[in-house]
């Protein structure tokens, strides 16, 4: 079943969003690591690897199905943060804005009846459950911990222990 050329558009635009998820990440990465906050740098390059990886399934998606990828150019993302509260927090909001794409391209490729592009998009849709239920608690933690040093660094490195999924 060739790719219809409305989901084509729609799906190189996600290509687009993910490829701009990685580009924030690292963003937040770099800042952290000038902030002398290793942990939370090396959890915000987990996560821009990780958006890389969702960026080549729709590359691979679109290519497989006969489409043709479109790439434009990535803004450049913003550079610093005023706290750490306040990138993660900038983090799920990009991560529910990421979830509502993706349930419009659930809705794009039933309307459209184009059935392997909604199996493939379920994947995505597990994975936003994920992506905001991990930044959900790590918020409510920085929330906690305030401005005491001592707790953020203890924070800071927990974090650093998370690892990039096969």
């Amino acid at each position: 079943m060739a790719l219809n050329g409305e989901m084509e558009k729609a799906l190189n635009e996600q290509l687009y969003e993910e490829m701009g998820s990685f580009y924030l990440y690292l963003a937040m990465a770099a800042d952290f690591a000038a902030k002398q906050l290793p942990g939370m740098a090396k959890w915000m390059e987990v996560q821009a690897q990780e958006e890389m990886g969702h960026a080549m399934k729709f590359y691979r998606h679109i290519l497989e199905r006969g489409g043709k990828v479109s790439l434009k150019a990535l803004p450049q993302p913003q550079g610093s943060w005023d706290s750490p509260l306040a990138a993660f927090t900038a983090a799920l909001a990009h991560e529910q804005h990421i979830t509502s794409r993706i349930h419009a391209l659930v809705g794009l490729a039933r309307q459209l009846k184009d059935y392997p592009t909604e199996a493939f998009l379920q994947w995505f849709v597990t994975e936003q459950v994920e992506e905001e239920a991990q930044l959900e608690p790590i918020i409510h933690r920085l929330k906690l911990v305030g401005d005491h040093a001592p707790a953020l660094f203890m924070l800071d490195r927990e974090l650093a222990a998370r690892e990039a999924e096969e």
